[in-house]
């Protein structure tokens, strides 16, 4: 006989197709494969409660609740009985969960055909601190912004939670709503983990849950392959005030999860202690870096007296202003198309972005005095070789220009907004470019943006030590990725 689950992934594999992708997008409805699905439900702890309750926001056919109900009843959990409550808006998708979730003895299923958000944030479900709230949830939110001035974010603000996307919400809807211990168990994309727009949703979670385990997918296509969804995607298990302890980690490559690999890990790996932004790691080997081992890396940006910003010429917002070639009264804007590990060039013809922007009072404040600047590109794709890519601002490259515009898609790093001493800025761009650096970033970020914060909650050798290898770069005409890992490798302060 058929478990539940694999009769939902049947109908999951029928109906998928025949969605139109308008459809998918208009509810950010993407759904769970059975090999994901059980997974998840494999990753709730033994639970000693009586009657579970279990909520699925988002059932979609129910193959979430159907993994966690096909478990309980081959003898993975110890319940009397299950009250499961499913949310759905889509009415076609609702026959089936409501199909499905009948199929289980002992269970009392509750089909919710409202908004979640809008449910959940209007009536006293929010306010449930006792242990009446779920016990269980598991939960494949639906992916789609959330405009600033829309329904749901003005809902969601009344109840204390600000965020940008439907995943997020849902998430803290799930963590708010959960009784005291309560398991919530979420496949949502990892852009979460980093980034000053979810800040207020990190710490909403951080407040009221304990982060148990994290397992990341390391190819960004596989996990719903099904619906050509490229997004790097993080299973979360968090507990409803629990006390922070070590987190698992695991990883696999794809759904199949035929290599898994798990590691346990103390918190402060996980978030660091003096991080404001409080963002949220994925190490994904217990071993230490090549960075943290070295007794030379260990200065924090403020100790060397050098800061990094975003660069902060946003183009579209000056387009008036912005120029394709100089011009009488204009400045140059550097773009990363300008920029190479050993040098500038500008301007640059055919470059299908400005060369420059007019300097006046509407654009200076915005602007930097010409001068020795390492700069770092903030995008890259996932499958490029490096994530970490330093290059050099020379000022020879723009004649009598006093001041320089930088785009908004690079970090500067600077004085004061001011520029670094040559020596200084070479060298580090030299270590900033080093392997070691970038096999640091990515284990511990997986996102394809590399932001201010980032780099500045990096540790760097000294000032003095910072300017040796600018120097030792400045007497060689070139240098091989090779040379300056060897160089990294001497450094002993």
């Amino acid at each position: 006989m058929l478990q539940q689950l694999e009769k939902a992934d049947t109908v999951r594999r029928m109906v998928a197709p025949r969605t139109a992708q308008k459809h998918k997008v208009a509810l950010g409805q993407f759904m769970t494969p059975s090999s994901v699905a059980r997974f998840m439900a494999s990753m709730f702890p033994a639970s000693s409660v009586q009657t579970c309750r279990l909520l699925d926001a988002g059932a979609g056919v129910g193959a979430l609740s159907c993994a966690f109900l096909d478990r309980w009843v081959t003898g993975g959990f110890g319940f009397k009985a299950v009250e499961a409550t499913a949310y759905e808006i889509d009415d076609t998708l609702r026959d089936h969960l409501a199909r499905h979730l009948a199929g289980y003895q002992g269970v009392t299923p509750r089909i919710i055909s409202d908004d979640f958000i809008e449910q959940v944030t209007a009536n006293d479900l929010f306010a449930v601190k006792s242990p009446t709230g779920y016990t269980h949830a598991i939960l494949n939110p639906p992916y789609k912004k959330i405009n600033s001035k829309s329904a749901h974010r003005l809902a969601l603000r009344r109840v204390g939670i600000e965020t940008v996307n439907l995943y997020s919400a849902f998430v803290a809807l799930a963590v708010a709503v959960a009784a005291p211990g309560g398991q919530v168990v979420a496949i949502i994309p990892r852009s979460f983990c980093n980034g000053p727009y979810y800040r207020p949703f990190r710490n909403f979670i951080l407040e009221r849950a304990a982060i148990r385990q994290m397992h990341l997918f390391e190819s960004r296509s596989k996990a719903f392959k099904d619906d050509d969804v490229l997004q790097e995607n993080i299973i979360i298990r968090l507990e409803r005030g629990g006390e922070q302890g070590p987190v698992t980690i695991s990883t696999s490559t794809d759904d199949s999860f035929s290599d898994l690999t798990t590691n346990e890990h103390p918190f402060d790996r996980i978030v660091f202690p003096d991080d404001l932004e409080r963002f949220i790691h994925v190490p994904t080997t217990t071993e230490k870096s090549t960075i943290e081992l070295s007794p030379a890396v260990r200065y924090s940006l403020a100790d060397i007296g050098v800061t990094v910003s975003t660069g902060p010429v946003v183009d579209f917002r000056l387009k008036a202003h912005l120029r394709d070639m100089p011009e009488p009264g204009a400045v140059p804007l550097i773009y990363p198309g300008h920029l190479s590990m050993t040098g500038t060039v500008w301007p640059v013809q055919g470059l299908k972005k400005s060369n420059a922007i007019m300097c006046n009072d509407e654009t200076k404040k915005w602007l930097y005095p010409n001068g020795f600047y390492c700069v770092v590109r903030r995008f890259s794709s996932k499958e490029e070789k490096r994530r970490v890519v330093a290059s050099i601002v020379d000022p020879a490259a723009f004649g009598d220009h006093s001041v320089l515009g930088f785009e908004n898609h690079m970090n500067l790093f600077h004085e004061n907004k001011h520029g670094l001493p040559e020596a200084l800025a070479r060298g580090l761009v030299v270590f900033l470019n080093t392997t070691a650096v970038d096999e640091h970033f990515r284990r511990f970020n997986g996102h394809t943006q590399v932001n201010a914060t980032d780099l500045k909650l990096m540790k760097y050798p000294s000032r003095d030590t910072l300017i040796q290898l600018g120097e030792w770069a400045m007497k060689q005409r070139t240098f091989t990725q090779d040379q300056i890992d060897a160089k990294l490798g001497t450094l002993t302060e």
